[in-house]
């Protein structure tokens, strides 16, 4: 190179670049939990994980079986889906929600993780755009804001909020990690504040289907929704009722209008569920029998774990849907996470989602039968100590 010539700028990603979009993101949570699994690992009897929440039970039989008959598939699946699987999604939003929706309504999506993260930059969001989300919530919503360049803002009731500046408005019920559930005047009243300042609602719904002592209620219901679906999304996953995480199995329904829109950027963009994960998506959605083996399964560990955590001193709040308990013992949720390491069983600590959770720590009962029972003894042994 000649002494001349100036240097190069880094490659875009590199470090020194002039603009990283990792920069712009909080550090991954996940990461600091490390040394804490390295130390429930030691234990004699091994790691009892109770803390990221991802499936262990079989993929049910009928789900499998409708995902090898279209492994053969060689051509090109269409955003949208054929016409079978939007009927087959609008078909149990009704039965299930009471939602009267048509095929139009509905796209699926590659995870309900991806349509957070990628939302409000595929709506056009940008700065000097809000996106609100609960105080206590997902740490997606969070870093889809920041993707697009929006501000993220936390809210705990919507009259907080800034009507001028919210474009998007998350509600999560059941929510994560707390479980809490809101009711249909809830909802109904964050959906009239939501239009009034023409804001779209997006109601984040992927654990409606695991309510314990509650019975989650979706927001496209006609009750809540006064009979239109303007301005609202309802966002479903079949992760949790159907063992489906790794197929990546979701939906998004709704306003048409803005459904459209999102086809739209999609198909530029070849966001594409796969075909057979699509066929997989429809037989899912067709049976009821696996859903409720599932929900027996999760019903019979939260039991378990919710009396031996609360035999060892913890105070369990809302918690009355979803795969999570939310527990506390009063005291740095960091202290907790430590000190439930050392019995091998791992947890996540509250302030992953938000300040809010620094006393908590969320409690995943999505481990087999045998690491809850192994757990469980642990924290009555310790109790008894």
């Amino acid at each position: 190179m000649s002494t001349n010539e100036a240097p190069r700028a880094p490659f875009p990603g590199h470090p020194g670049a002039a603009r990283r979009v990792s920069d712009l993101l909080p550090v991954f949570p996940w990461d600091r939990l490390e040394p804490y699994k390295a130390t429930a690992l030691a234990h004699p009897e091994g790691i009892c994980d109770f803390s990221v929440g991802t499936p262990v039970d079989p993929v049910p039989e009928v789900i499998q079986k409708a995902l090898a008959a279209a492994t053969d598939r060689p051509g090109y699946p269409t955003v949208w889906g054929p016409l079978e699987l939007r009927e087959a999604i609008a078909g149990w939003l009704a039965d299930r929600c009471g939602a009267e929706i048509g095929p139009q309504g509905v796209l699926p999506t590659i995870g309900s993780k991806e349509l957070v993260a990628w939302l409000p930059g595929q709506l056009g969001l940008g700065p000097g755009d809000q996106v609100a989300y609960p105080r206590l919530a997902y740490p997606t919503y969070e870093v889809g804001a920041l993707l697009c360049g929006a501000t993220p803002v936390e809210y705990e009731d919507v009259e907080e909020l800034d009507p001028a500046r919210v474009r998007l408005l998350w509600l999560n019920s059941p929510s994560n990690p707390t479980g809490r559930v809101l009711g249909a005047d809830q909802l109904r009243r964050a959906v009239r504040w939501a239009r009034e300042h023409r804001a779209l609602l997006v109601s984040d719904e992927c654990y409606l289907e695991l309510g314990w002592e509650a019975e989650p209620v979706s927001v496209l219901r006609p009750d809540v929704c006064e009979g239109s679906h303007e301005g609202l999304l309802a966002v479903h996953s079949l992760s949790k009722r159907s063992n489906l995480a790794g197929y990546r199995a979701s939906f998004v329904a709704g306003d048409p209008v803005v459904v459209g829109e999102l086809l739209e950027v999609r198909k530029h963009g070849g966001m594409i569920v796969p075909a057979p994960v699509q066929a997989a998506l429809a037989a899912a959605l067709g049976d009821d029998a696996h859903v409720a083996e599932q929900r027996a399964r999760y019903a019979a560990r939260r039991s378990a774990l919710r009396g031996a955590l609360e035999a060892y001193g913890f105070r369990i709040e809302h918690s009355e849907a979803s795969l999570y308990l939310w527990a506390t013992r009063d005291e740095p949720c960091w202290q907790t996470v430590a000190d439930l390491a050392r019995l091998g069983v791992l947890v996540a600590p509250g302030d992953f989602y938000g300040p809010a959770g620094e006393r908590f720590v969320r409690v995943a009962f999505t481990a087999t039968d045998e690491r809850v029972a192994s757990a469980v003894a642990r924290l009555y042994e310790a109790a008894k100590a």
